[in-house]
């Protein structure tokens, strides 16, 4: 493997240090009810995630709806997370399509400042192995940022595949949200010592013992989008092993959040906007396709977050 530059492995290793430290932040994008981007309103709630610590800050991913953004408000996302951040943790921005329009959001993110890319699942088109490697040198060959791989979808890398992609200069992880453990002993095993993985389950939480348990202990926690009370609470019972902990957090509010998520497609980002709002933070709506809730998952919603926020102490600031 071709050694990582200086700049390359400062990257990797305040990833690494950050990941064994606390939960991975992927901060929601505010719009407005017109579904214009409301800048202001989302420097006032990226403040108060950057405040509790996070391992990691990934703006214009998943979770903030990086498909709904144009380049200039992507720009404008990244610019202020970096500002907000102010160095004080990694800021890791999303980017995806194909590898041409990949490059232009990951030239407007090294421009704005992120420390590195996360490469999001490519449009549509299923590919063999040598696609999505391919995708990625192309990538890694338009950019000096470091990039971690994301596989999830159609992007399932074989073991072969993470070989040759950690043999890239600049890939510096892979995310996983496949949740196949097998599959996933086996890239871990191929890897190479010191590459990092992580858990990207839409509630990582829910497996984080199981991913755990073959070599893959970080994970983002869409929680902490809404709850970052909740979500350190379990983070710091799953580091103490406090097995009674975990259970009593999984069965009282992940697992209710979980079977919640899973009644309508999309709600693994419209649910978590709507909790943000249920808390008063200023996230705004979703945008098509994507649907926000209807009345009657909102008033289960409301229960399973105020049980949650009950169970680690928090009482919920109710909202007008």
């Amino acid at each position: 493997m071709e050694r990582l530059s200086v700049e390359t492995e400062g990257v990797a290793q305040r990833l690494r240090e950050g990941m064994a430290g606390g939960v991975l932040s992927f901060p929601l994008t505010s719009f407005r009810d017109d579904g214009s981007l409301d800048l202001e309103s989302y420097r006032t709630y990226l403040t108060a995630q950057v405040a509790t610590a996070p391992g990691a800050v990934f703006p214009a991913c998943g979770t903030g709806e990086f498909s709904a953004l144009d380049e200039d408000e992507y720009r404008a996302v990244v610019e202020a997370t970096v500002e907000v951040a102010d160095s004080r943790m990694p800021v890791v921005a999303g980017i995806g399509y194909g590898w041409a329009q990949a490059l232009r959001f990951a030239r407007i993110a090294e421009k704005a400042g992120a420390d590195a890319l996360l490469v999001l699942p490519h449009y549509l088109v299923g590919a063999p192995q040598d696609g999505p490697v391919e995708q990625l040198r192309r990538i890694a060959a338009g950019t000096r940022l470091p990039l971690i791989a994301y596989q999830r979808g159609q992007v399932a890398f074989s073991a072969g595949s993470v070989r040759r992609i950690a043999e890239i200069p600049t890939v510096i992880g892979l995310k996983d949200g496949h949740s196949d453990l097998d599959r996933l002993q086996r890239l871990t095993l191929a890897a190479p010592d010191g590459f990092p993985f992580f858990n990207g389950a839409a509630t990582a939480e829910i497996q984080a013992r199981a991913y755990a348990a073959v070599g893959v202990p970080a994970y983002s926690s869409a929680v902490h989008a809404f709850a970052p009370e909740i979500a350190d609470a379990c983070f710091t019972a799953l580091r103490d092993g406090d097995d009674a902990g975990v259970n009593k957090l999984l069965r009282d509010f992940y697992v209710p959040l979980v079977e919640l998520r899973d009644r309508v497609p999309g709600y693994a980002v419209s649910l978590v906007k709507a909790a943000a709002r249920l808390r008063g933070l200023p996230v705004g709506p979703v945008r098509a396709p994507l649907t926000d809730p209807g009345p009657v998952d909102l008033v289960d919603l409301e229960k399973i977050l105020d049980d949650g926020l009950n169970l680690v102490g928090t009482v919920r600031r109710r909202t007008a």
